[in-house]
C-alpha cells in the first residue's frame, strides 16, 4: 500500500508540473497585451514599455515561467496586475465561497441520488423505475442557469424565504449558509440526476452477480441483498463520478456564481480573463488543477477502502 501511495504521489507531481507548463504557455500565448489593456489604446510607447518592464513582460517566456514556478513553490502566487494585491489572498478569499458551495452541492446531490438510485434499482423494469429515471432524464436535460433563475423566482421573489443573491461573508454563518442554499440546489439537482442513473445501472449489474444470488438463496429479500451486498460493490463507478462532480462543482460553477452574484473562484477567473490579468488566471487555474488531482488521489484511496481486492493488489 505504501508503494502504491508513493507511486501515485509521484504521478501527481509529474502531472502537476506538466499542467503548470501547459497553463503558463497557453495563457501567455493568448493574443493581447496586459500592459496595453491596463493603460488603454492612447498610452505613450515609453509608458507602455516601462509598465511592461515593471510587470516582467519583456523577459523571455522560459525565464518568466521559471520565475513564476519558483515563486509558487515558495508560496508566492504573484501580484494581480489589475488590483495590485497578492493573488494568494484573492484565491483564499474566493475559495471561502466556492469550496463550501461545492461541498454543499455535492452533499445535496448524494442525499438525493442515493435513495433515488436504490429505489429505481429495487423496482427494475417497473413503474417506479420508469418514474425515477424519467425524473433523472429531466434533471440532466434542464440547464442549471435556467433552474437557478426559476429557484430565485419561486423562493426569493415570490415566497421570500431565501436571498436572491450576494454573499455577506462568514462573520455570521446563518446568513452565509442561506445565501448558498439556492445556488447549491441549482448545482446539485443536475448532478444528482447523473449520479442516480450511474448508481442504478451499477446496482442492476451487481444484482446479477453470483454472490448476490447466493445471498438471496440464503433467505435475504431483494431489498436486503441490495443494501447489504450490492450497494458497496456498486460504489466503484459512483466514486469516480463523485470525484468528477466535485471537480466540476469547484471549478465549473462560473454561470451559477454570476447568476447569484457570488464572489467565487470561477467568477474571479472569468473577470481576470476579461481584464487580461494573466497572473491571476495562471495561478487560479493551477490551484484548480491541483485540487482536481488531489480529489482524484482521494478517489483512488476510496477505491481501496471500498473494494478489498484493490488493497490486496
Amino acid at each position: 500500500m505504501l508503494r502504491y501511495l508513493l507511486r501515485r504521489m509521484f504521478v501527481m507531481g509529474a502531472s502537476l508540473l506538466a499542467a503548470s507548463v501547459l497553463i503558463f504557455s497557453v495563457v501567455e500565448l493568448v493574443p493581447g497585451d496586459p500592459a496595453s489593456f491596463m493603460l488603454g489604446t492612447g498610452a505613450q510607447p515609453e509608458t507602455l514599455a516601462a509598465l511592461r518592464t515593471q510587470l516582467g513582460l519583456d523577459q523571455p517566456l522560459p525565464l518568466r515561467y521559471a520565475a513564476w514556478a519558483g515563486a509558487i513553490l515558495q508560496g508566492d502566487f504573484g501580484t494581480s496586475f489589475t488590483y495590485k494585491t497578492p493573488v494568494a489572498g484573492m484565491i483564499l478569499d474566493r475559495l471561502q465561497v466556492s469550496l463550501p458551495l461545492a461541498v454543499l452541492a455535492l452533499l445535496l446531490a448524494v442525499a438525493i441520488a442515493l435513495p433515488v438510485g436504490l429505489f429505481a434499482a429495487g423496482r427494475h423494469r417497473r413503474a417506479g423505475d420508469a418514474l425515477a429515471m424519467g425524473a433523472a432524464h429531466l434533471g440532466v436535460a434542464l440547464p442549471n442557469f435556467w433552474l437557478a433563475m426559476l429557484l430565485v423566482l419561486v423562493f426569493a421573489v415570490n415566497l421570500q424565504w431565501l436571498p436572491a443573491g450576494g454573499f455577506l461573508g462568514w462573520s455570521d454563518p446563518v446568513p452565509a449558509l442561506r445565501s448558498l442554499i439556492l445556488p447549491a440546489v441549482a448545482l446539485a439537482l443536475p448532478q444528482a440526476a447523473i449520479l442516480a442513473r450511474v448508481l442504478r445501472s451499477a446496482l442492476i449489474e451487481t444484482m446479477g452477480q453470483d454472490y448476490v444470488r447466493t445471498a438471496r438463496a440464503k433467505g435475504l429479500s431483494a431489498s436486503q441483498a441490495l443494501r447489504r451486498h450490492a450497494l458497496r460493490n456498486a460504489l466503484i463507478p459512483v466514486l469516480t463520478i463523485l470525484g468528477m462532480q466535485f471537480s466540476f462543482l469547484l471549478a465549473g460553477a462560473i454561470i451559477i456564481e454570476n447568476v447569484f452574484y457570488l464572489p467565487g473562484l470561477g467568477r474571479m477567473i472569468f473577470q481576470a480573463i476579461t481584464q487580461r490579468d494573466l497572473i491571476v488566471v495562471q495561478s487560479a487555474v493551477l490551484v484548480l488543477v491541483a485540487a482536481v488531482m488531489a480529489v482524484t488521489f482521494l478517489v483512488d484511496l476510496a477505491y481501496a477502502a471500498v473494494d478489498p481486492r484493490l488493497r490486496r493488489a
